[in-house]
């Protein structure tokens, strides 16, 4: 089912709503620098090496990111972002430097991305660009902060519940041996915890 286009722009508006006043200026200008970008499931949209030239806001979908290896099953998935969150690889966003991870789609995502020259214009011209850009910080840092700290003080059981603590509807999309690399463990230890679980 297709979103329409002033839906997605809506659902962004809100989320930012929450957190800070826009002003009808304000958001004319920075959503009419928004591009919306239909992704399909199972798709790298940024690869390793590649310059992250986009923040997103996903409004439906779930994406991994994640440090790829020759061999797949050594890969490391170290986050995920879900519907009304922002991702980049911001490092390289900010850096304009290579990105050392990529991000694919797990399941068919739309995002409303704007690029890095377009935020450089909103920054001049609007108060919302500061906004988007704290949030994507804040995004980032949290995700890997989340892992470093549940790897070093929960158990495998702890950080596996924790993952889906508040998106309980999410596990069905995420294949088993992606969470087993985010929580640290091999795919039978996760399979065993999900016994006990259950």
């Amino acid at each position: 089912m297709s979103i329409r286009p002033e839906i997605t722009l809506e659902v962004v508006r809100k989320y930012l709503h929450q957190i800070s006043e826009i002003t009808d200026a304000d958001w004319a200008f920075f959503s009419s620098k928004l591009t919306r970008r239909d992704i399909p499931k199972k798709t790298i949209f940024l690869p390793i090496g590649a310059v992250e030239n986009h923040i997103s806001f996903v409004v439906s979908g779930i994406i991994r990111l994640y440090i790829p290896k020759p061999d797949p099953t050594k890969e490391i998935t170290f986050g995920f972002s879900f519907k009304e969150q922002f991702i980049s690889a911001y490092d390289s966003f900010l850096t304009r430097r290579p990105s050392l991870y990529e991000l694919q789609t797990l399941t068919d995502t739309t995002l409303l991305s704007i690029s890095y020259d377009d935020l450089q214009e909103v920054y001049n011209t609007t108060k919302i660009g500061n906004l988007i850009g704290r949030l994507t910080a804040e995004r980032l840092f949290l995700i890997k902060s989340k892992r470093e700290q549940t790897l070093l003080n929960y158990t495998a059981e702890q950080r596996y519940l924790d993952l889906f603590k508040y998106r309980p509807e999410v596990i069905k999309e995420i294949p088993l041996k992606y969470i087993s690399s985010y929580i640290g463990v091999t795919p039978q230890a996760l399979s065993r915890i999900r016994k006990r679980i259950k």
